[in-house]
């Protein structure tokens, strides 16, 4: 009884560790006492807690990191306070969700100062470790963040595992990363908008895919065009051929549909395969990362460096979107589990997808530069 009664307790004073992230920066803001008039330090830092619960709007902090310093003014002290904030981990629940919400907005935090700042994630997320040392890095010196919001940000730095919330993840054109005008996943073949709770930038359209047919046929179907119906807010003609189910005309690529697997899974209205390409979302020359091909399974999530990142989220959108049965999540946990820490490399992409049996699944069906690539035969 004694032992069963320590480990709740050891379990309660974690969760306690975890979900107090709230009241971190509070001092900090607090301590600002001298700066602008009686009580207004006290008062915004009264504000904190509420801004980082788990339920809030993660552009909320960002704003209110810009109130401190229009309230309190643009010393170092102040600065350095409000910096904090914007770098501070916003409560989250990992028995709820599975990635954190973070801010779409380009144009927060408004202040030059608070700009090219990533936050901490739960360390319960799939690639914290490589983003809280781009927070922690970031805090000494801020990264580029011209025309981009924080969710930019950190995919450009390799981070991509979240939820975009209040605004569209956009850049200086519109979208998350690859300057295209498009409010989706990256580049328009990734395809899907991004999940938000606050735009009018991003589609209300729900994908459109001629599941049926394809999905009750024996033979597995050639390359086929992509069929995502995604308003990426182009021409009037365009909106309207998405209104009446018609494939939007900012999308664009080839997908190898929704074919069957050889090994008799039933992955439900998706296809859990993986590509490895160079350059997605205007990554640089020579830099190649994985996504997802079906934009069901890809919608809300970037493209990666780390497979892990991609295999978990394929992993639980069969649960959450395609409607997959027990053995086909039960082989995705599998090879997630035996791939995920792979060679970041196109042989990890080709195993992936011959474990879900998909073998020889082009993993460049967008046609990319694959110059330098590796791993792949």
């Amino acid at each position: 009884m004694y032992t069963n009664v320590a480990l709740i307790s050891a379990l309660l004073a974690v969760a306690e560790a975890r979900f107090g992230q709230e009241q971190t920066p509070v001092s900090d803001i607090s301590a600002l006492g001298n700066f602008g008039q009686p009580g207004e330090a006290p008062t915004l830092a009264g504000a904190v807690p509420g801004v980082l619960l788990a339920a809030a709007n993660p552009c909320a902090k960002l704003s209110l990191a810009d109130q401190i310093v229009s309230t309190l003014g643009n010393d170092a002290a102040v600065i350095a306070a409000a910096q904090k904030l914007v770098a501070a981990e916003q409560n989250f629940n990992p028995f709820v969700v599975s990635v954190p919400n973070i801010c779409g907005d380009a144009s927060l935090p408004a202040t030059a100062e608070l700009r090219g700042i990533v936050p901490l994630i739960d360390p319960a997320v799939t690639g914290s470790d490589d983003e809280n040392a781009n927070s922690a890095s970031s805090l000494q010196s801020p990264f580029d963040a011209t025309g981009l919001s924080v969710a930019d940000v950190m995919i450009a730095q390799g981070f991509s595992n979240f939820t975009v919330n209040g605004a569209a993840a956009g850049g200086a054109n519109g979208n998350a990363g690859n300057g295209n005008g498009n409010a989706d996943n990256g580049n328009a073949d990734d395809g899907g908008a991004v999940a938000t709770t606050t735009t009018a930038a991003v589609a209300t359209s729900t994908p459109v895919f001629n599941c049926g047919a394809s999905r009750t046929t024996s033979a597995a179907p050639a390359a086929t065009t992509t069929a995502a119906a995604v308003d990426n807010g182009g021409d009037a003609a365009g909106d309207a051929a998405v209104g009446a189910g018609a494939v939007s005309d900012d999308v664009t690529g080839t997908f190898l549909g929704f074919e069957a697997s050889s090994l008799g899974l039933d992955f439900g209205s998706c296809t859990p395969t993986v590509k490895f390409e160079e350059s997605l979302n205007g990554r640089k020359a020579g830099e190649f990362t994985f996504q997802a091909q079906d934009p069901a399974v890809n919608k809300g999530q970037q493209e990666a460096l780390n497979p892990a990142i991609i295999f978990n989220r394929i992993c639980d959108q069969l649960v959450n979107v395609c409607g997959a049965a027990d053995d086909a999540h039960t082989a995705c946990k599998a090879a997630q589990a035996s791939l995920g820490s792979g060679p970041k490399d196109a042989s990890t992409a080709d195993a992936w997808n011959e474990a879900l049996g998909f073998a020889g699944a082009d993993i460049n069906p967008d046609n990319a530069p694959q110059a330098g690539l590796v791993g792949h035969t």
